[in-house]
């Protein structure tokens, strides 16, 4: 395995995280620009990736839009603010979220601690911390670290899924070629009930 060290952020850095996020949706959603980190918190200087995901409350609260990256050269609060609005537009692969939604949002903010490559993902991912990324055949799709807890998938099916989800092979991730990335990140989101920042 190789690692990569990034940042680690307080949990009022995480608090921070993810009111940027819900800032910039409303900015991209309400007036379609894109909102300035402004003055920034001290890690949110540091360039690392981030991953923003957006539920409906209403419902089987169902996702309305992920997005984001870990491979980039941005500062933190840029990464976050990008991902938001990639979260919110249709780039996310759903329908563009609309001013009607926002109240029934729920962000979650997911930042980039650790970059892993591994040849044995099966045994390395830790279900609920890692997310995972597979570059295979000039493809590449990736998941959020909290999905396979919220679906009761094994580590296994973790791999066939984000596989799928680039349109490859299930079996894709065993390929001698196939790249396996491990993403480390913290995850932050707002409460179901509304109430403060809870980190995952």
């Amino acid at each position: 395995m190789s690692q990569a060290r990034a940042v680690e952020l307080t949990y009022q850095d995480g608090v921070r995280a993810v009111e940027l996020a819900r800032e910039a949706v409303t900015a991209f959603v309400r007036r379609g620009q894109r909102e300035d980190p402004g003055s920034m918190r001290e890690a949110f200087y540091n360039r690392t990736g981030a991953f923003v995901r957006l539920k409906s409350t209403r419902g089987r609260g169902r996702l309305r839009g992920c997005a984001g990256s870990y491979r980039t050269d941005d500062q933190l609060g840029h990464a976050i603010v990008d991902a938001a609005i990639g979260a919110a537009s249709s780039d996310s692969g759903g329908s563009e979220v609309e001013t009607g939604e926002l109240d029934s949002l729920r962000v979650s903010v997911c930042v980039v601690e650790d970059v892993t490559l591994t040849d044995n993902p099966v045994d390395d991912i830790e279900l609920g911390r890692h997310g995972v990324a597979v570059d295979y055949a000039g493809e590449h799709g990736w998941h959020y670290p909290t999905v396979p807890v919220e679906n009761g998938w094994s580590a296994q099916q973790f791999l066939s899924r984000t596989c799928r989800k680039s349109g490859l092979s299930p079996l894709a991730w065993q390929e001698d070629d196939a790249v396996v990335t491990l993403i480390d990140g913290q995850v932050y989101r707002e409460r179901a009930d509304g109430g403060s920042v809870e980190e995952l």
